[in-house]
């Protein structure tokens, strides 16, 4: 099993800035993907970061793109998320999730290739 715990979530201005920080421990994560997804109200969880956990490699939502970064420490066992130039519209609760095992990149926005969750954090941006 995996345990994911998030934090860094809060209210904020457009155009701010916040961090999220999600901590793994339980179960070897080292082929693992790790994914940010959010979760806003009225609407379906969807993908907006993710990260293979032995490489450099990541991926970002289009909606995303230039404005949200994800990184990892691979000696804490965290996935960061910094997002920067915040609009109202990415208010939502943002899940941490990882993978059992290797995600083919076709597949990593697919929230079904993510075994654990964690319990989510807010994110509100106001006008």
């Amino acid at each position: 099993q995996v345990q994911l715990v998030e934090s860094g979530g809060g209210l904020v201005q457009a155009g701010g800035s916040l961090r999220l920080s999600c901590a793994a421990s339980g179960r070897t994560l080292s082929s693992s993907a790790m994914g940010w997804f959010r979760e806003a109200p009225g609407k379906s969880r969807e993908f907006v970061a993710a990260i293979i956990w032995n490489s450099d490699n990541t991926y970002n939502a289009d909606s995303v793109k230039g404005r949200f970064t994800i990184s990892k420490d691979n000696a804490k066992n965290t996935v960061f998320l910094q997002m920067n130039s915040l609009k109202p519209e990415d208010t939502a609760v943002y899940y941490c999730a990882a993978s059992r095992g290797p995600v083919s990149r076709l597949v990593l926005a697919d929230r079904r290739q993510y075994n654990f969750w964690g319990q989510g954090t807010q994110v509100t941006v106001s006008s």
